[in-house]
């Protein structure tokens, strides 16, 4: 048994015993796939850097094939452009923009879109072709279909496929637009985040298939929802326990804006302390609530940047210690509505996002707290 098979074979049980592998077919797609083919190099943060920059680590660097087998996202390119051999040693500035999602969380995933034999499978974010390998070897190359969006990004990853001896169907392009030449899918499984669903998926997964997809924005909060369809154009669904986060879409991130000017507002107290939304479900309900803006900033001092109308707030802590003011300026008032939201929120007795819900529907896309006639926020279409 060579090293990676190995490390592997490691992993595998690490990944077996913490429960993210249950079906013993994914588990023999997992010690089947070798990550190092599609994550040959790749990209380490550099602790306490500021901004983060970040270290290749390619096949020549020490602790290179144990740093695959780790439970661990992979960074392989940043910026849209920069991939680890591109660069000669120094680290590099840049946000990640591709990556090889940890293990554990493909494989949840795989298990949570409840595949059978016979399911055709539209994958959107072919990525390092990772995913791709093992939902083609589970799954079989017929059954699947993925598409990716960066060109660059989906010849590596067909390469890479290849070479494993994988031959789903692949496509580049925009996989928000689904199948270009259709489809009648059982299931579609997202590997990067969106604002709100598109509309083709809900016309290209037959009614009753199943779609599972993270939900974030400009805030960069989410939350992994499992829709059923209904009919075209319809669905409805859970959010599920745990923390799941994915680069958003590059169609739905945010428009580039420049340098942010805090300037002077309307100057008030708070009647929430600001911290809780820097929490998972607290960062949630204010994104939900002002879906348009960037949130910056910890702990108590929040920063909300409203990128459609330019709208600000900011809050500062009051010279007593006593509490928080908020300073509000703009035609969008960004603090009423989080404080609205996390007060809807705390209500319903702050529940996590398990107890959250989703309905899509050709005039709307919702989502709510409890059941479909509880409290809930419209998303951005």
């Amino acid at each position: 048994m060579n090293q990676s098979t190995e490390l592997r074979a490691a992993l595998v049980d690490r990944l077996a015993s913490d429960g993210a592998l249950t079906d013993p077919a994914w588990r023999e797609a997992a010690e089947a796939v070798p990550r190092e083919a599609f994550a040959g190099a790749y990209f380490e943060a550099v602790p306490g850097s500021s901004p983060t920059g970040y270290r290749a680590v390619l096949d020549t660097s020490p602790g290179w094939l144990a740093g695959i087998y780790t439970d661990r996202t992979l960074i392989t390119q940043l910026d849209g452009r920069t991939r680890p051999r591109d660069v000669d040693g120094a680290p590099v500035p840049g946000s990640p923009t591709s990556s090889s999602t940890l293990p554990s969380l493909v494989l949840r995933m795989w298990h949570q879109l409840d595949t059978r034999a016979g399911h055709r499978v539209l994958e959107v974010g072919t990525g390092t072709g990772y995913s791709t390998a093992l939902g083609a070897h589970r799954l079989g190359d017929t059954h699947l279909t993925s598409i990716e969006y960066d060109p660059v990004v989906a010849e590596a990853a067909a390469s890479a496929l290849k070479a494993t001896g994988y031959a789903p169907r692949l496509i580049v392009g925009d996989g928000l637009r689904g199948d270009p030449d259709g489809g009648d899918y059982d299931r579609l499984i997202a590997t990067c985040a969106v604002r709100y669903l598109p509309l083709p998926w809900l016309h290209q997964v037959k009614p009753g298939g199943k779609i599972l997809v993270t939900l974030s924005g400009w805030s960069y909060a989410s939350g992994l929802a499992l829709l059923t369809v209904t009919g075209p154009g319809s669905a409805t669904g859970r959010f599920l326990p745990g923390h799941t986060s994915f680069m958003i879409a590059r169609p739905h991130d945010r428009p580039p804006r420049p340098s942010l000017a805090l300037l002077p507002g309307a100057e008030r107290p708070t009647r929430i302390d600001p911290a809780v939304i820097g929490t998972w479900t607290g960062s949630w309900i204010a994104q939900l609530a002002a879906p348009s803006a960037e949130r910056m900033g910890a702990d108590g001092h929040q920063i909300l940047s409203d990128v459609a109308t330019g709208s600000q707030a900011r809050t500062t802590p009051d010279p007593d210690g006593g509490g928080w003011t908020v300073v509000q300026r703009g035609p969008l008032p960004l603090w009423d509505r989080v404080e609205q939201a996390v007060e809807t929120w705390r209500a319903a007795g702050e529940p996590h996002q398990e107890e959250f819900g989703i309905t899509v529907s050709p005039s709307g896309q919702r989502v709510w707290i409890g059941s479909e006639t509880g409290p809930g926020w419209d998303l951005p279409i």
